[in-house]
């Protein structure tokens, strides 16, 4: 088959982190398809001229990683006439709902102690391991839609960093690409017309000192780190990426050539 290559890729108003994750090259020499697999941050501020844009590709299904807070926060996504909307939150509201305070209202002194002396990066190693122990459940159930109906598909999160990049991550270890393709794709999210703003209470330039975006860098940052241990964890708890896929996920051999055809050229 012939891939269709965009030319350029869109520049979206209200919506940071969007893209298409087809070209990535599979390790038996087949690459994602393009128009299939979309990934991006939050839909809730999309213009009129994003959602116009999305509605354009045909999309069967969003997935949204959010949990109840973060809708709260950001609002909801927007209507998409004929898209079927699935909330899978792969994090709890209550989970670090007062560290996420901090980091919005916090002083100095507090923003080193919760995050400094690599605590920031410690704690999202963290977070890459519990979601990829924890939330089985809801990245078979990603994955079983999408081997049976639900592409093209969009996934995101608030930043389209790191529930979106882990689900999209496991999405392409399923589909056999290359584990470097991988992580290049995730580390996309470190452009800068893509990273997720940091919005903190005050409004002051201290709130925004470089020491203070030195400490909240790790927590907005995609490291190459973070996916490398949710691989690791992968590994040590099912031994290879087959079993994981095949016991942790219940993906069939059957149902895993199905997502293939459905998403590689």
């Amino acid at each position: 088959m012939t891939q269709q290559i965009p030319s350029t890729e869109p520049e979206l108003t209200g919506v940071r982190n969007f893209r298409d994750v087809g070209g990535l090259p599979t390790v038996d020499g087949r690459r994602v398809r393009y128009g299939v697999l979309f990934r991006s941050g939050h839909l809730a501020h999309a213009t009129d001229e994003d959602a116009a844009f999305l509605s354009s590709l045909g999309l069967h299904t969003v997935f949204d990683f959010r949990n109840a807070s973060d809708q709260k926060l950001e609002g909801p996504d927007v209507e998409l006439p004929g898209v079927r909307n699935v909330n899978l939150p792969l994090s709890d509201p209550a989970d670090g709902s007062e560290f996420w305070k901090m980091v919005r209202d916090g002083e100095i002194e507090q923003l080193r102690e919760i995050l400094g002396d690599d605590k920031a990066a410690n704690r999202m190693i963290a977070s890459y391991r519990k979601i990829v122990k924890e939330r089985t459940a809801e990245h078979s159930r990603v994955l079983h839609s999408l081997a049976e109906e639900s592409v093209p598909a969009l996934m995101h999160c608030a930043a389209g960093k790191d529930r979106a990049g882990l689900s999209i991550a496991v999405t392409l270890l399923a589909l056999g690409v290359e584990r470097e393709a991988i992580v290049a794709d995730y580390l996309e999210s470190n452009a800068k017309h893509r990273r997720y703003k940091v919005h903190r209470s005050s409004k002051s330039t201290a709130a925004y000192s470089p020491e203070v975006m030195e400490l909240l860098g790790p927590l907005f940052d995609a490291r190459a780190e973070y996916l490398q241990a949710a691989f690791e964890t992968i590994e040590e708890t099912w031994a290879s990426v087959d079993t994981y896929l095949e016991q942790g996920l219940g993906l069939t051999p059957q149902l895993r050539d199905r997502l293939r055809e459905r998403l590689l050229d």
